[in-house]
């Protein structure tokens, strides 16, 4: 783990500098991660594409602009996307009116398949993906972040701005109404 963070303390100095190659290699690193994460949300190809081009674009400004240290370059290309996310939604639901229940689908990816099939091998998906859907948002979020996106319980608290405690709680809570509504439906 030491390794792995003080190889990106050295690239996150070489973005400082604003190095091109280090920058192509956090967007070959993050790319599909971060594309999954907005795909998930967004539940469009096209818009999932340009808003990851533009979580690129935000974090590169960010971090050759900006003063303050970085601690860990995931979590604020997460934290990066969240936000993109939601500025989305608020763009759109003041053009087309969208009803808060309808912001996020779940959308079935192989990761997601896994996950879902290993909550309970005899449940069938569709009553897993019914489940997902009637849960609140923050809810179906920290499950995706913490089993789809295998984000640690500190990333989730620096995406969410929340502490590692509310994040556990929080956790806790979403697992809790997801195995009462695959109770309910299943």
């Amino acid at each position: 783990m030491k390794v792995f963070k003080l190889q990106e303390n050295l690239l996150l100095l070489r973005l400082k500098r604003k190095d091109p190659e280090a920058f192509a290699k956090v967007y070959d690193q993050y790319l599909t991660p971060i594309y999954r994460f907005i795909y998930f949300k967004v539940n469009s190809a096209q818009d999932a594409e340009d808003l990851t081009s533009e979580v690129f674009l935000k974090t590169w400004n960010y971090i050759t602009e900006t003063e303050e240290e970085i601690e860990n370059l995931r979590a604020l290309l997460y934290r990066i996307a969240r936000n993109l996310v939601v500025d989305f939604y608020r763009a759109k639901s003041k053009r087309d009116l969208v009803q808060d229940d309808q912001i996020m689908e779940a959308i079935p990816d192989e990761r997601q398949q896994n996950l879902l099939s290993g909550i309970d091998q005899s449940i069938e998906l569709e009553i897993v993906d019914v489940a997902l859907k009637k849960m609140k948002d923050e809810y179906r979020e920290v499950i995706v972040l913490r089993y789809i996106e295998e984000l640690s319980i500190s990333e989730i608290a620096k995406i969410l701005d929340k502490s590692k405690g509310s994040v556990r709680v929080l956790l806790h809570r979403a697992i809790k109404v997801a195995k009462e509504l695959l109770t309910k439906n299943g």
